[in-house]
């Protein structure tokens, strides 16, 4: 896996995925930049967002559960100096769907959390990681 990040001036940053995919990424205007896309901390708390979104819809998927939404509400702490790394992190899953068994979403929002989703266990190694989740029936 690639990526390149090109300053484009003042602290803004373009980045691109070796899949073609690009992106703004920018600082707060305290810092030089002028708010133009997510930070980079921002970036990281939503790629743990998606990697394990991704897995819980696909579990759940693969146990024939009939989900039609998933929301992963990302909620992060971070240290208070320098590196100013995550040190909690919560994450509520709201999973809609057809019958859903209480069962298998919370098997797969454990399963995600404890063993799949790269990111998450990659962030377990500074940062206390929590769930939980809820259940919504699906029109």
């Amino acid at each position: 896996m690639k990526a390149t990040v090109r300053w484009l001036q003042p602290m803004s940053f373009v980045a691109e995925s070796e899949s073609g995919h690009a992106l703004i990424i920018d600082s707060s205007p305290a810092a030089g930049g002028r708010n133009l896309g997510p930070r980079p901390m921002e970036l990281v708390l939503m790629g743990m967002g998606g990697c394990t979104a991704v897995d819980v819809v696909s579990i759940l998927k693969k146990a024939r559960q009939q989900v039609t939404d998933c929301v992963v509400e990302l909620s992060a702490e971070r240290a208070d100096s320098v590196p100013k790394v995550f040190t909690r992190i919560h994450a509520r899953y709201v999973v809609s769907g057809r019958q859903l068994s209480e069962k298998s979403v919370a098997r797969a929002v454990s399963l995600s959390a404890d063993k799949y989703c790269s990111v998450t266990r990659m962030l377990a190694g500074t940062a206390e990681i929590t769930h939980d989740y809820r259940i919504e029936a699906a029109d």
